[in-house]
């Protein structure tokens, strides 16, 4: 079939969703390559480079979509574009379907199939697919980008000699996949990063990147975890409780990055008008979700606005097409991943399986049906967990309590295996001859000997693997030597060389221990 890519018409986009490299791929696929001139271009993607990749440069839109069997696209279909698709058509792009009511019955009147590529469920196996995390990605590094551009301090705190400057306070509201990239980016710039999400369950998460949890002590079950891995809403009360913790730390950060999303509602405000009062001048406040009202009361989408107070508002809906490049070989490689789940004979066929649950639960329109909204996943999404209760640390005299108890209980294992073995040795001497009991006392002597000797040494000067072959080792030194005093030529010769090969490789376990400790010491 023949797939093509359409010039972005929204104002400012400048994704694509198509790239060479993407092309390539689908090709092999048995799928043909469409896209409109000059489609890629503010992206980085001249038409010659898609013509190297071998796909076909059409121009003009309409004769595109004319020409596709399959259209892909980043931005959900204009007024004019809607009308282009015919029956049994395919279109795969962002479509936002509960908010776009009369464009997805206009869509099933055409005929066509539509898989919107902000539908794909949130499941393991669907996240190759999932494009709102490659954009909310994206999103979240260029948040914290945008704020440093309009902050007016440094993120990292500095001692100079005309003074010194304290740390940027970086206050990031939802810990998604745009939450996570702001919390990295702002952390790796030197800033001091705290986070707030419903879902105490990312509490781990937040901690491992350097930031700090605000944990919002609560009375009710709060479970913030929604089918499909998104947050769900929260309760009046717990929302009080919120908004009063953003009011207690208003005052003391330099910026917020929001980004609480809900699907199919519009954004929920969390940073309410008196709290933009309270923070310092030449603060910044960056609202992720402005395309969809914003988190913040003073937020104008698409617009950097500053109040009365001298706070910085940035508004902007198009983080991902700021950095175009990087946003369209992201989507690109979510759109061909879908395309190779529908085309699972990789015959240029595409097969639309509505038992698939990624497929059904993308698809919003279908066979003149619309679709929308899609059953649930089988498999939720997220597990809903609490946060695991810190462990108490033991007291000095608790430590070495456990100590104590711990060096008599393998004392008393060890004089247990000595009984057991001079037992056991015991009955054997009455059975078997001089001069296997001799060889057999030296083998044993050996094991024990050199299987203490090795394994006492501190595993910070071995691993626990080098240790059990350097033991090994030290129990055919033992023995060889015992063997020496032989009288047989051969045996003495037999010994010797198993005192050198043993040592050579005790020795050399040591320096490549060695060696492999000094990767993870700070020089």
């Amino acid at each position: 079939m023949k797939i093509g890519a359409p010039k972005e018409t929204a104002r400012g986009e400048a994704r694509v969703a198509l790239t060479p490299e993407s092309a390539q791929h689908i090709k092999k696929l048995g799928h043909e390559c469409l896209i409109e001139a000059g489609a890629g271009e503010a992206a980085g993607f001249d038409d010659d480079a898609y013509r190297e990749a071998g796909v076909t440069v059409v121009d003009g839109a309409q004769a595109l979509w004319e020409a596709a069997d399959v259209v892909i696209k980043v931005r959900e279909p204009s007024e004019e574009e809607a009308g282009f698709l015919r029956q049994g058509q395919t279109l795969i792009s962002f479509f936002w379907p509960a908010q776009s009511e009369e464009l997805l019955e206009k869509c099933r009147a055409q005929g066509a199939t539509v898989i919107a590529m902000d539908m794909v469920p949130r499941i393991s196996r669907a996240q190759k697919m999932d494009a709102l995390s490659s954009m909310a990605n994206i999103a979240g590094y260029r948040a914290v980008i945008e704020a440093g551009n309009n902050f007016g301090r440094f993120f990292t705190g500095q001692v100079t000699a005309a003074g010194k400057v304290p740390p940027a306070k970086v206050l990031v509201i939802g810990a998604g996949v745009a939450g996570l990239s702001a919390i990295g980016t702002a952390a790796s710039l030197g800033a001091v990063v705290r986070a707030f999400d419903v879902r105490p369950e990312v509490a781990e998460q937040i901690e491992s990147m350097g930031a700090e949890f605000l944990f919002l002590e609560f009375d009710e079950s709060q479970d913030g975890a929604e089918t499909g891995g998104y947050a769900a809403p929260s309760s009046p009360e717990f929302r009080e409780k919120q908004l009063a913790l953003f009011r207690e730390q208003a005052p003391d950060v330099d910026i917020v990055i929001t980004t609480a999303l809900i699907p199919g509602k519009p954004a929920p405000k969390l940073w309410l008008e008196d709290m933009v009062k309270a923070m310092k001048p030449g603060s910044v406040i960056v609202d992720l979700a402005a395309e969809k009202g914003g988190n913040c009361d003073l937020t104008v989408p698409d617009e950097r606005v500053v109040s009365d107070n001298g706070v910085i508002v940035i508004g902007y809906t198009d983080f991902p097409s700021r950095m175009a490049t990087q946003a369209s070989l992201l989507y690109a490689t979510n759109v061909r991943h879908m395309l190779n789940d529908l085309t699972p004979e990789k015959d240029g066929a595409i097969v639309h399986d509505m038992e698939d649950d990624v497929i059904r639960g993308a698809t919003v329109t279908h066979a003149g049906e619309i679709t929308f909204p899609p059953p649930p996943p089988k498999v939720k999404a997220i597990a809903s967990a609490k946060p695991k209760p810190k462990v108490k640390e033991p007291t000095p005299e608790e430590k070495r309590a456990a100590e104590h108890a711990a060096f008599l209980a393998q004392t008393k294992r060890q004089v247990t295996m000595l009984g057991v073995g001079g037992l056991l040795m015991l009955l054997l001497g009455q059975v078997a001859p001089v001069s296997f009991m001799q060889h057999f006392i030296v083998f044993a002597l050996a094991c024990f000997v050199g299987f203490q000797v090795i394994w006492g040494v501190s595993h910070s000067l071995h691993t626990p693997l080098m240790a059990v072959t350097n033991a090994i080792s030290s129990i055919i030194i033992l023995g060889a030597i015992l063997q020496i005093g032989s009288g047989s030529f051969l045996v003495i010769l037999m010994s010797a060389l198993s005192v050198l090969i043993a040592s050579i490789n005790i020795v050399g376990g040591f320096q490549v221990t060695r060696r492999m400790l000094a990767m993870f010491q700070k020089s």
